[in-house]
């Protein structure tokens, strides 16, 4: 009977960094998976940001959007973008439908910088998918020092 017996370990799957395998298994017998992996998942914003000593550069790919859809906000060393998108598709025979898919989405990126950011001097360029974003540092004022009368 003792060799019957298997070790119960709860913490395995944590452990193993698989904490979600016995639920992909509960999907697979009940066959919900292949309709799951049909879902299309949008990819998150993708940056890269470099700095010089005069300005940061920020590349960020948003693909598919139109430039109109896209939005940037500075405020001092905060940088926020947001992108937003709608694409329809459909396929008709005759006159009935097929099929339709819509999608609405949106996506937001927001960082804070180390220096404050020239946001008059800012300059944001969209081309083949990719947001390509100047901000000048501020400049700031030398330390003044005040002479007592």
């Amino acid at each position: 009977m003792a060799n019957n017996l298997m070790h119960f370990a709860p913490f395995n799957d944590i452990a193993h960094f698989e904490p979600l395998r016995g639920f992909e298994d509960l999907l697979r017998d009940f066959r919900l998976a292949p309709s799951l992996r049909e879902l299309e998942v949008r990819p998150s914003m993708k940056m890269d940001v470099t700095e010089t000593d005069q300005a940061y550069t920020v590349k960020a790919e948003i693909p598919g959007m139109k430039k109109e859809d896209i939005k940037i906000d500075i405020d001092g060393n905060q940088v926020s973008i947001t992108a937003e998108t709608k694409q329809e598709s459909e396929q008709k025979d005759g006159e009935t439908v097929v099929r339709s898919e819509r999608y609405f989405g949106r996506q937001f990126r927001s960082f804070t910088l180390a220096h404050e950011i020239d946001e008059a001097n800012a300059v944001a360029k969209y081309q083949d998918g990719v947001l390509d974003l100047s901000l000048p540092k501020k400049v700031r004022a030398g330390a003044k020092q005040l002479t007592v009368n």
